[in-house]
């Protein structure tokens, strides 16, 4: 998607898509911070498409942020069109705009994260999605996401 169309104000969703599991995340309405959600166990296309529609209008979701597993290289790969199917299959149910953004290293990130924690090996990998889909989410923010604010100036 072109970032030109995507809302630069509102909350916005992170998603760590996977086929049995989604991590979701999401921001605040100043998009400052990108929280971990929930972790979405996967049931069935419609009851998919209900959680996500729930998920935009109770959490007043203005746009989407999936995860887009890239190789090293830098190349895309099957994963990769997997999720971009997901994002578009997201944008068409909840009628909402869709981003993609490199989440290279992501689960490693969570994984240290979560391993810094004093969690059960269990808990640990019941949140790692959805602290995986705010990493991505806080990455997409750093890069593209935040208001830009010009410093104030410095008295002298």
């Amino acid at each position: 998607m072109n970032l030109a169309f995507f809302p630069t104000q509102g909350r916005l969703a992170g998603i760590d898509y996977g086929t049995v599991r989604i991590g979701v995340a999401v921001t605040d309405e100043s998009r400052l911070v990108a929280s971990p959600f929930e972790n979405y166990q996967r049931r069935s296309i419609q009851a998919d498409a209900v959680y996500f529609r729930n998920l935009a209008e109770n959490e007043q979701i203005v746009g989407f942020v999936v995860g887009l597993p890239i190789h090293n290289s830098g190349r895309e790969s099957e994963k990769s069109e997997e999720a971009r199917r997901f994002g578009h299959w997201l944008r068409d149910i909840t009628d909402l705009p869709v981003t993609f953004h490199d989440e290279r290293f992501s689960s490693v990130q969570a994984e240290q994260l979560l391993g810094d924690a004093d969690l059960t090996k269990s808990k640990r990998r019941k949140r790692l999605d959805q602290v995986a889909a705010s990493i991505i989410l806080a990455s997409f923010l750093e890069s593209h996401g935040r208001p830009v604010a010009s410093p104030d100036a410095i008295d002298d």
